[in-house]
């Protein structure tokens, strides 16, 4: 098998992986962290992966123990994602490629986390649930190509949890959901929170809705506390 360096960047977070025969030989990455209560926008998130990437590159060179002569692709996240963050990493990937005169290979940002959970699992045929920031879905392989069975019809899992941190000023670091699910362990009330499922397919913003609409009011009354309402959205979601 080929080894591959590849380039990530479709969201905050930005890295550079080596892979050989399967085993992932060096995988640095860095996170774009902003204030509680607040989101990344897209030309920010650029601007930090600019300045990090070249370092990343770099560190797996290092972490791996090879040079570029060594590697025989160039792999890139091509979407979906952020478009500035994106297009930023491309431009590296683009001309590390062309320097070093190796393929460059574009990837699909859903196929490449379903690959990487096959790679891990040893799975042959999975039936996957892929949550992310941007996509929540029930995909499996068919005829030769990866079919979504369900989905949301709305918001996606993710970015639900980034903007119920975002209501309760839930620090971003080293992420919104992680925050939410240690605060979850200490949550003691269960808050009635609406969600709806058709079928396959789910819908994560009424959620997201009552949430901003009485959240505040809840919590400066008493009724609950933020550990309650992660809680209540860890068992809700």
């Amino acid at each position: 098998m080929p080894t591959v360096l590849g380039f990530e960047g479709s969201a905050n977070k930005v890295g550079v992986g080596v892979v050989r025969d399967g085993v992932v030989l060096a995988n640095p990455r860095r996170t774009y962290i902003t204030p509680p209560g607040t989101g990344f926008l897209p030309s920010d998130t650029a601007r930090h992966h600019r300045a990090v990437i070249l370092d990343l590159l770099q560190e797996a060179l290092t972490e791996s123990g090879l040079t570029y002569q060594d590697i025989d692709c160039i792999a890139y996240t091509k979407g979906p994602g952020m478009g500035a963050p994106l297009v930023s990493v491309a431009i590296v990937a683009r001309t590390v490629a062309q320097l070093w005169d190796k393929p460059l290979v574009g990837v699909n940002h859903c196929i490449g986390h379903i690959e990487m959970g096959r790679l891990i699992t040893g799975a042959t045929s999975p039936t996957v649930l892929y949550v992310s920031g941007g996509n929540t879905q029930v995909i499996a392989y068919s005829k030769r190509r990866y079919r979504i069975f369900g989905e949301t019809i709305d918001i996606a899992v993710g970015n639900c949890l980034d903007r119920f941190a975002r209501v309760l000023k839930i620090s971003n670091d080293p992420s919104p959901g992680y925050n939410i699910e240690q605060m979850a362990k200490r949550g003691k009330k269960l808050v009635e929170l609406p969600y709806t499922v058709k079928g396959m397919d789910v819908s994560f913003s009424g959620i997201l809705s009552f949430i901003e609409d009485v959240a505040k009011r809840m919590l400066v009354s008493g009724e609950c506390t933020p550990e309650d309402l992660c809680f209540s959205l860890q068992v809700v979601e």
